[in-house]
């Protein structure tokens, strides 16, 4: 199936490994043009040279998005450099999980900082310009942990709630102007952040981390974790023209595991 994403500016935060690497690899298989933000500049280089060895390209800029003038700047830079950005993928920031024992003000606070705000200084700075030009599409890849409590993950799971309803909130107040948000929430997906999780539930609970691992796979009814290309896949088609009628949509990817309606 053809995307229609063939030369289309997406910008992917996060680029550099787990599910924002898998996303800009899918981008620019279909002819996307891709540039990568992280803070980790050395690891985004790696990426973009992970992407070459498979005739792929992404264009890279290092910048901390917790920092709103840094985001604002990267975001002008892009701008200047490859003209108005059509489509935003937020995977950027993450925020640490521990044991309710080892949470305080500080972890809350920086919490909120690592991932709510990172995507929020990311979304600033282009969804106006985007419902000027009257289109654009902004994919938020959240996390179920703002649906489902956890108590190694209050503070991200606080702070992926707020993401969820505020991005609800842009996809409503932008419709009209043609600005698409959508929402996709995983379940523990097969990357470096998966085994912190693995690690903070295994000191918060007594297990190895295999055991923890084990655990994990039997509340799931597919019985496995999902693998970062899974989410990928639905990134690029909720960004695409072929999702042209879905916005405000929060879409989980947990393989059945909350069954909520």
């Amino acid at each position: 199936m053809d995307l229609e994403l063939k030369d289309r500016l997406v910008v992917i935060t996060g680029a550099s490994k787990g599910i924002g690497l898998a996303c800009a690899e899918l981008f620019a298989r279909e002819g996307a043009r891709v540039v990568g933000i992280a803070r980790d500049t050395h690891r985004l280089h790696e990426a973009s040279q992970h992407l070459a060895g498979h005739g792929l390209q992404m264009t890279v800029h290092g910048a901390d998005l917790a920092d709103s003038v840094a985001a604002k700047l990267v975001m002008q830079c892009i701008e200047n450099d490859h003209g108005p950005v059509d489509v935003l993928v937020n995977c950027a920031g993450a925020a640490r999980r521990r044991p309710v024992d080892e949470l305080d003000a500080t972890a809350l606070h920086d919490a909120m900082q690592a991932k709510y705000f990172t995507y929020m200084h990311a979304i600033d700075p282009l969804i106006r310009q985007m419902a000027l030009r009257g289109q654009g599409s902004i994919v938020n890849i959240v996390g179920q942990g703002g649906r489902q409590a956890n108590p190694v993950h209050i503070g991200g799971g606080a702070a992926n709630a707020a993401l969820m309803l505020a991005s609800v909130g842009y996809a409503s107040a932008y419709a009209s102007r043609g600005v698409r948000v959508n929402v996709i929430n995983p379940g523990i997906t097969h990357t470096e952040r998966m085994e912190e999780g693995l690690a903070a539930t295994a000191r918060a609970s007594g297990q190895t981390r295999d055991e923890t691992l084990q655990s994990l796979n039997d509340r799931i009814p597919m019985g496995r974790v999902a693998e970062p290309e899974e989410i990928a896949r639905v990134a690029v088609f909720l960004a695409s023209p072929m999702a042209s009628y879905v916005t405000g949509a929060v879409i989980a990817m947990d393989g059945g595991q909350a069954s909520v309606i």
